[in-house]
């Protein structure tokens, strides 16, 4: 399906079937409309405008496609002007482990050799992690990028892998340079609910027309809709879940410390015994 057919009237306002956040819309749109995956990939980067002369999806996903809740991320890999390999995944859900995951995603990558290559000739890989969460609470930041590097002198052992993390939940922190690439930009359209917000956003930012047309296509068709749903219920099932457990380990901890004082107080009680006692 072209993703520039306009088959509908797109909404002015109300509320988006899904936000960008659900991770079966989000791999849609950027599977269906090349512009936008091109322009989001090359900002993710902080790459110039015209940066990206090809990008295409190495595994797509398809109607039919088992999606249930067991799924925890639908991965993008894109082999980006055929010399670098793209990595995007999105995550909603702080488990607390997703520094340790994206090394993983980011090694399974990087083995990209055919059998007989040189070792010269491995991709550079681009792993990015679109996160609805703070990774580091005590360094926040909207942007970042990691790479391997000596501790001293900072000096890089290679530029060929390459990790970037864009939180969601920090865009006042954006930077000039962030600004520069419409970063700040890109993380409101993922936290978008609303049309009218991407309506505004389109105006200084006409990719987001081509981005809501995509989306509306998405939100008319039948089994797109029914995928999204499972998505989204997956997502508040695991977020239900993790809050549920979180209230059991602060009820357990405020036992624990209620067992502790009520020791504390018997111990002191006992002492006071043993003084009048000894008496």
């Amino acid at each position: 399906m072209n993703s520039t057919t306009i088959k509908y009237q797109i909404p002015e306002s109300g509320d988006l079937f899904v936000p960008m956040t659900n991770d079966y819309l989000f791999k849609m749109i950027l599977q269906r409309n090349n512009l936008v995956l091109k322009e989001l990939v090359q900002d993710l980067l902080h790459m110039e405008s015209g940066s990206i002369k090809s990008i295409s999806i190495t595994n797509p996903i398809h109607y039919g496609d088992t999606i249930n809740e067991k799924t925890v991320i639908l991965d993008i890999e894109a082999i980006l002007n055929d010399t670098s390999i793209v990595n995007l995944e999105i995550q909603v859900i702080n488990e607390h482990d997703w520094a340790e995951r994206s090394i993983y995603y980011a090694c399974e990558v990087y083995q990209n050799l055919n059998k007989g290559d040189s070792y010269l000739c491995v991709k550079p890989i681009h792993q990015i992690g679109i996160l609805d969460f703070t990774l580091f609470e005590d360094n926040p930041s909207l942007h970042s990028k990691y790479m391997v590097m000596n501790t001293k002198s900072h000096n890089v052992y290679s530029d060929k892998f390459q990790i970037y993390v864009l939180d969601l939940n920090q865009i006042e922190l954006a930077t000039e340079e962030d600004k520069k690439f419409r970063i700040d930009k890109w993380a409101k359209v993922f936290k978008s609910t609303k049309w009218e917000e991407l309506h505004m956003l389109a105006k200084d930012m006409p990719i987001i027309d081509e981005a809501s047309k995509t989306i509306y296509e998405l939100s008319e068709e039948n089994q797109a809709r029914l995928e999204m749903r499972a998505r989204q219920d997956a997502i508040r099932r695991a977020n239900d879940r993790i809050i549920y457990e979180q209230r059991l380990k602060d009820s357990l901890a405020e036992k624990e410390a209620a067992l502790a004082e009520k020791d504390a107080r018997i111990a002191e009680l006992e002492k006071q015994i043993a003084a009048l006692q000894s008496k």
